[in-house]
């Protein structure tokens, strides 16, 4: 049994977020079916219902696809589709939050990206 991130956030959101994971890193390939939400529920010991609230939310943004008597797949340009999501993601929760940040210290454009690939060349 795997256990889900006790972060406040709605499990079926985490259990969306799960799938997508596998799906942008390599896991879950185009076209490849995916655990039926009883798998899900079973996996993370969680209520079928909110396993199929986390799948649907996927197959709404087109990621994922059902196939009538077979299963749910992941739909053709979904990694590509989540890539993008993710980076807005990424842009508005850290780029603008940190930008604000650093007007509110008096950091400039430049001094903020000296810092930024400080930090990069650390990792």
């Amino acid at each position: 049994m795997a256990t889900l991130m006790d972060d406040g956030r709605p499990i079926f959101i985490q259990i969306a977020e799960r799938i997508e994971d596998d799906i942008i890193q390599g896991g879950l390939a185009e076209e490849e079916q995916v655990l039926s939400t009883n798998q899900v529920a079973a996996f993370y010991s969680i209520n079928p219902a909110t396993a199929a609230k986390g799948v649907n939310l996927l197959v709404d943004e087109g990621i994922l696809y059902k196939k009538r008597g077979i299963g749910m797949f992941v739909a053709e340009g979904a990694r590509g589709k989540l890539v993008e999501k993710r980076k807005e993601q990424f842009y508005e929760q850290y780029i603008v939050t940190m930008v604000k940040e650093a007007e509110k210290l008096g950091i400039t454009g430049d001094q903020l990206t000296e810092m930024i690939r400080r930090g990069a060349e650390q990792s």
